[in-house]
């Protein structure tokens, strides 16, 4: 354990785990069936199946309507196991990805923290795992670089009426400092390394999940002992979009 972990190089990235980059333009979705709670329901069983266990996780992911955040020609690929292209070059992760993602950083708090506890997401996207996240924590700031997704993420949600989230539109690689400390951070894009503002910007106890690595990637799990020390996990090899700096 150190102030600033060694990364450990990321395995390599079978070619069947790579997400498709085609751009389409953002559309609402349309046509019957596609907003059935049985297919929710279904999705929620298949990662049962893959092992996610916690209840809030599995509750938010069979509340928050998927199909809503992509284009209307993929809605009925929503609620398979796959990431879908959301314009400007990115994409939805995996329903399993989001799953597990945010199972990680939440299972180590306490029920008596999780009720007033504060998540930051760098990588908005178009909304959809921000929306998640808001079921399971009492507070999330989302932050997205990119203007038109920013804006494509907030028409997403404004039908919702979701309280408990804040949109920032602005670089995400610096966090937010004015909302810290934060008692869990997820990171929906890949950069060599987590950067140093948001280690700063993690609570004592509070867990980080963020995709390492260029052209090969890897989840890592990154826990604040305390003041000076973090500890850091490697898992799973993932392919997420880059962490980009600045603005656009």
């Amino acid at each position: 354990m150190s102030r600033r972990p060694a990364w450990l190089p990321p395995p390599r990235l079978p070619e069947s785990a790579r997400a498709t980059q085609r751009v389409v333009a953002p559309q609402r979705p349309s046509g019957p069936g596609l907003a059935s709670d049985g297919a929710r329901a279904r999705m929620v069983e298949s990662l049962r199946r893959l092992g996610v266990r916690d209840a809030r996780v599995l509750d938010a992911m069979g509340q928050v309507p998927r199909h809503a955040f992509v284009d209307a020609a993929l809605a009925s690929r929503a609620y398979e196991d796959v990431a879908l292209p959301i314009g400007h070059g990115q994409t939805i992760s995996k329903p399993s990805t989001v799953a597990r993602m945010i199972e990680l950083v939440v299972q180590s708090l306490p029920e008596s923290r999780r009720a007033a506890a504060r998540v930051l997401e760098i990588g908005t996207g178009c909304g959809y795992q921000a929306a998640v996240l808001a079921r399971v924590f009492a507070q999330v700031v989302s932050v997205e670089r990119v203007r038109g997704l920013h804006e494509q993420a907030r028409n997403n949600l404004r039908a919702m009426r979701i309280a408990n989230l804040r949109l920032v539109f602005g670089d995400g690689r610096l966090g937010v400092a004015q909302a810290a400390p934060f008692d869990a951070i997820v990171m929906a894009a890949a950069g060599e390394a987590v950067p140093d503002a948001l280690f700063e910007q993690m609570s004592v106890g509070a867990r980080l999940i963020a995709p390492i690595g260029t052209t090969r990637q890897a989840l890592h799990l990154v826990e604040r002992i305390d003041r000076e020390r973090w500890q850091v996990s490697v898992l799973d090899a993932v392919r997420f979009v880059p962490l980009r700096t600045g603005t656009s």
